[in-house]
C-alpha cells in the first residue's frame, strides 16, 4: 500500500541546496488541494518562501497563526508577499550550520502546509480534553472550556469540498465531504470507502478510528450547516477519533498528518486503480488479437482445376 508523504519534496530539496550553496532562485509550484508556493532569493539572500492556501481565513480562526509561530518563530516575515497567505524569510547568515539542527529546520519548513492545516485538529483535541475534564469535575483547577467549544469548525479547503471538525466530551469527529466528478471515480470511491468501513471488523485493527460513509445525505452532526450538497456525486466520510488517538504528542502528530491527507490518498488510489485496470484491459485486448491472428485460415492454393481438367490461377 502506497502512502503519500507529508513533507513537500521540492521545498526540502531547494532549501537543502540553497542553504549549502547560496544562489539565486525564483520558483513557483503547487501542492495537493491547490496550495501554491513561491520560493525566491538572490545569491546574497534572504530566501523567502510564501504559501497561498484557499482556506487560510478558516485556519486563522482555528489558531493557525499560533501554530506557525510555535513552529517557525523568528522565520515568519511580518509583511506577507502579495497574493499569498504566509511568508517565511531566511537569512543565509542566520541559519544553523550543517548538522541535525539545520536538517530539522529544513524538515519543519517542508511541512508548512501540514502545520497550517494542523491548527483545527490541535484546537479540537485541546477542547475535547477541556470538555472531558469539565464533565468529570475531577480537576477544579482545569481551564473551563469556552462557550463555543462544541461548535463545528468548517475548513473549506477545496472547491465544493470541506473538512468539518467537531469536538465533544469523549471524542473528536472529523467529517470529509468529497466530490466524484467522474462516473468511474464514483463507483471506485464507493468500493474503497466501504472497505474502510469493513476493514475495522478485523481483530488486528480494532484500535483504528471508526469510519462511516454516506452517499448524498450528510451525517447528522453537520446537517445544521447551510448549503451542504446532496447530489449523487457527493460522499461524506466520518472519522471518530477517541482520546487514545491523540493523547500522546507523537500519536497526535501522526494522527493529524494522516487524517488531513485522507482525501488526497483516496483520490490518488482511485487514479492508480483506473490506470491499473486500463493497463490490464490493454494487455487482454493484445492477447485476444494474438488469438484471432492464429485463428485465421491459411491461404488456399492459388492454382485450381476445372471439371474438364484444365487449370487456372487466381489473380
Amino acid at each position: 500500500m502506497i502512502l503519500l508523504g507529508t513533507e513537500n519534496i521540492i521545498i526540502r530539496d531547494v532549501l537543502t541546496d540553497k542553504f549549502n550553496r547560496p544562489s539565486s532562485v525564483d520558483q513557483t509550484f503547487t501542492d495537493f488541494d491547490g496550495v501554491a508556493y513561491h520560493l525566491e532569493s538572490t545569491k546574497a539572500g534572504p530566501l523567502t518562501l510564501s504559501m497561498d492556501i484557499k482556506c487560510w481565513s478558516d485556519l486563522v480562526s482555528a489558531g493557525a497563526n499560533d501554530v506557525l509561530a510555535r513552529q517557525y518563530g523568528q522565520w515568519i516575515r511580518a509583511t506577507v508577499e502579495p497574493e499569498y497567505s504566509v511568508t517565511l524569510e531566511f537569512d543565509y547568515a542566520a541559519i544553523p550550520p550543517p548538522g541535525p539542527e539545520r536538517d530539522a529546520l529544513i524538515h519543519s519548513v517542508s511541512l508548512l502546509k501540514r502545520n497550517a492545516m494542523a491548527a483545527p485538529f490541535e484546537r479540537a483535541f485541546t477542547l475535547q480534553r477541556q470538555l472531558e475534564a469539565a464533565a468529570e469535575g475531577s480537576d477544579p483547577n482545569a481551564a473551563a472550556p469556552p462557550a463555543n467549544a462544541t461548535d463545528i469548525m468548517s475548513i473549506n479547503y477545496r472547491e465544493d469540498e470541506a473538512i468539518y471538525v467537531l469536538p465533544s466530551v469523549d471524542r473528536v469527529t472529523v467529517i470529509f465531504s468529497t466530490v466524484f466528478k467522474d462516473e468511474t471515480d464514483k463507483i471506485l470511491g464507493k468500493v474503497f470507502l466501504q472497505e474502510f468501513v469493513d476493514a475495522r471488523r478485523q481483530p488486528s485493527i480494532q484500535n483504528a478510528p471508526q469510519v462511516l460513509y454516506s452517499n448524498r445525505e450528510p451525517p447528522l452532526e453537520i446537517r445544521s450547516i447551510g448549503g451542504l450538497s446532496r447530489g449523487e456525486d457527493v460522499g461524506y466520510v466520518t472519522f471518530v477519533l477517541f482520546p487514545r488517538h491523540f493523547q500522546h504528542p507523537e500519536v497526535m502528530a501522526a494522527t493529524i498528518s494522516r487524517i488531513q491527507l485522507f482525501r488526497d490518498y483516496l483520490h490518488y488510489h482511485i487514479k492508480c486503480s483506473k490506470a491499473y485496470l486500463h493497463s490490464r484491459m490493454r494487455h487482454r485486448v493484445a492477447e485476444f488479437l494474438k488469438v484471432l491472428n492464429r485463428a485465421k485460415p491459411e491461404l488456399a492454393e492459388k492454382e485450381r482445376k476445372t471439371a474438364s481438367g484444365r487449370t487456372f490461377r487466381r489473380a
